[in-house]
This record gives C-alpha cells, sequence and structure tokens, in this order.
C-alpha cells in the first residue's frame, strides 16, 4: 500500500536534510511504499532550493511550490489534495513531530482507524504564556463549537483515504484544518508523544497567528459568539431599564437630588452604545468570514511542481468535486 506524508514547509531550509534523512530511515524499515509531499508555503529562505535538491536524488520526494505564503493550514489542504496515498501523514518540517512514531500511527491504521491523532504531552522549551495560550484555545473551542477536541492534540495525524476523499469535498476558505478532521466524526484513535525543542530555525506561528487562528476556528465551527451578543443586549437592555426606572422614581420623590437628569441620560447612553459596539464586532467577524467565503478566490496558487505531474487526486475527481486551485 503506498502511504504519503505531507509536509509543509515555511522557512525550514536548515531542517529539511535531516527531516528527510529520518524519514528515510523510518520508512525503509517498514514494508510499504512511501511518497513525502513538501509543501513550500512561499519559503523567503533557501528552502524551495533544498527541496529540489532533495527531490533531484529521490524520486518519491514531491514538492508543491506556492506563489506567496498563504499559511499553514492552506499548505496542508494542498498536500493532501497532492496526495496518492491509501493513507496520508500530516506533519511539521521542524522535527517537533518526530518521525520515529509513524510506525505507532500506521499500526493503528492497519488495525482499523481511519484516524490516527497524536497527543503532544509537553514541548521542550515552550513558555508558560504559550501553554496557556494552547489551554484556553482548547477549552474556549469546547465551550463554543460543540466538537470533541481533545485538548494538546496536533496537525501530526494520519487519515484514512476515504477521510482524504471527504476532505477535499470541503470548500471554506478560512479554516482550521485539525477543526475539520475533528468534526467529520471518524474512527479515531490517539498516540502520544513528548515534542523535543525546534532544533534550527524559528517558529512560524507568532502570538498574533495563533490569536487569529483561534477567531477563525470559533467563527467557523459556532454561532455561540452571535447567540452571546444577543443574550448580553437582552440582559444588559433590562438591567439599563430597571436602572433608569429607580433613577426616574428618585427623581420624581424617593431620594431626590441623587441622581441628575444628565446621569441618567450618561448611564443610558453608556451602556447601549456598549452594547452595541460589541454586537457590531463579533457580527462584523462573521461577516469577514462570509465575505472571504464569497469571493471565490482560488485556495492556493502554484508556481511550480517538482515530481507531480499532475496531482494524483485531481486525476481522480472531477474539477467541481473539491476546492479550486491555480497553477502558472
Amino acid at each position: 500500500m503506498l502511504i504519503s506524508i505531507v509536509i509543509p514547509v515555511y522557512r525550514e531550509e536548515k531542517n529539511l536534510p535531516k527531516l528527510y534523512e529520518r524519514l528515510r530511515a523510518v520508512t525503509a524499515a517498514l514494508k510499504d511504499e512511501w511518497e513525502f509531499v513538501f509543501v513550500n508555503d512561499g519559503s523567503p529562505d533557501g528552502s524551495m532550493a533544498a527541496l529540489k535538491a532533495l527531490a533531484a536524488k529521490d524520486p518519491r520526494v514531491k514538492v508543491l511550490d506556492f506563489s506567496k505564503n498563504f499559511g499553514k493550514e492552506i499548505a496542508l489542504t494542498a498536500g493532501v489534495h497532492c496526495s496518492a496515498g491509501d493513507a496520508v501523514i500530516c506533519m511539521d518540517a521542524d522535527l517537533q513531530h518526530p518521525p520515529e512514531i509513524i510506525p505507532q500511527l500506521v499500526a493503528a491504521w492497519k488495525r482499523g482507524a481511519e484516524v490516527v491523532t497524536t497527543i503532544r504531552l509537553s514541548v521542550d522549551g515552550h513558555s508558560l504564556a504559550r501553554k496557556t495560550f494552547s489551554w484556553l484555545y482548547y477549552k474556549i473551542m469546547g465551550w463554543f463549537s460543540g466538537l470533541e477536541m481533545v485538548a494538546h492534540t496536533t496537525d501530526f495525524r494520519l487519515f484514512d483515504k476515504k477521510v482524504v476523499d471527504v476532505f477535499n469535498r470541503m470548500t471554506e476558505r478560512q479554516r482550521m484544518f485539525r477543526g475539520i478532521i475533528d468534526w467529520m466524526g471518524f474512527k479515531t484513535e490517539y498516540v502520544e508523544f513528548h515534542a523535543e525543542s525546534r532544533e534550527a530555525g524559528e517558529a512560524a506561528y507568532s502570538y498574533g497567528k495563533l490569536w487569529d487562528l483561534a477567531l477563525s476556528s470559533i467563527t467557523s465551527f459556532s454561532l455561540v459568539p452571535l447567540k452571546m451578543t444577543a443574550y448580553l443586549g437582552v440582559a444588559i437592555t433590562t438591567f439599563s431599564s430597571l436602572l433608569l426606572g429607580w433613577m426616574m422614581l428618585a427623581k420624581v420623590g424617593l431620594l431626590p437630588g441623587i441622581f441628575t437628569p444628565l446621569a441618567m441620560v450618561v448611564v443610558a447612553n453608556t451602556i447601549l452604545i456598549g452594547v452595541v459596539l460589541m454586537s457590531l464586532g463579533v457580527i462584523a467577524l462573521y461577516i469577514g468570514t462570509i465575505h472571504t467565503e464569497v469571493t471565490n478566490r482560488p485556495l492556493y496558487i502554484v508556481r511550480e511542481r517538482v515530481n507531480v505531474e499532475p496531482p494524483a487526486r485531481e486525476n481522480r475527481r472531477r474539477s467541481s468535486d473539491f476546492p479550486n486551485s491555480l497553477s502558472t
């Protein structure tokens, strides 16, 4: 059976040779056939040159080169679109996803699992702030989305081809890769691992990008924020009405002189303006998501393909069956 390994790449020039050697060593010990699908996500360093060198000496190395940086979620998607395997494994290029546990993923798949997800028990070098952000993210996503998202799961996963076929029909452009997989609900097994610190380069995900991913995830999978603004509006309107009623009673004789007419107006306006601004902010997030979806631009643009002509799964499907890509 053929197994595809999909790896998004952004500024990983120094990590790629060692990653390839570890992948080659691990896969050589297994009886299956393999292909390595690297997606260069507009790296400004020498990552593409390093990938071309690997592809020149190993025809199993396939490379998609984006015209610009489209983001990790889109790079993972493009790699899955391009894969031809009976199973697909997605992992990072920074060596924090150890290739040595790939045999465990494959063994779980061969036992009948349709999705094999890894759980990161710890990460060398992660700050307390990053760990706290991760914990809050999973808590909030669980509350808002209703998805059963296991804490500390990663994009290091194996998918059966039936999962890949369904995934390739997903059309949203603002996407969270692992959220879509969790939403599908296929039979899942878990494998735990410890992540070592990054060997070279810098993490591509800054706190700003992590925040954007969190907001995109919530608005993609949940209507709870919209409902919360409605509930909050009702609560504040009720409270402000009661407060204004009390202030008016005080004005007519119960507690004369405590509240001036100006104070009453200021209180009422402040509360209502706060509700309006907060509601508009939440609605704007959803309108922005709708705008992105209806614009109907391609998910990604491929500038160059190496050892891939044309993508295998594009041959097996009508172009209308999964999101558009564009090649130059």
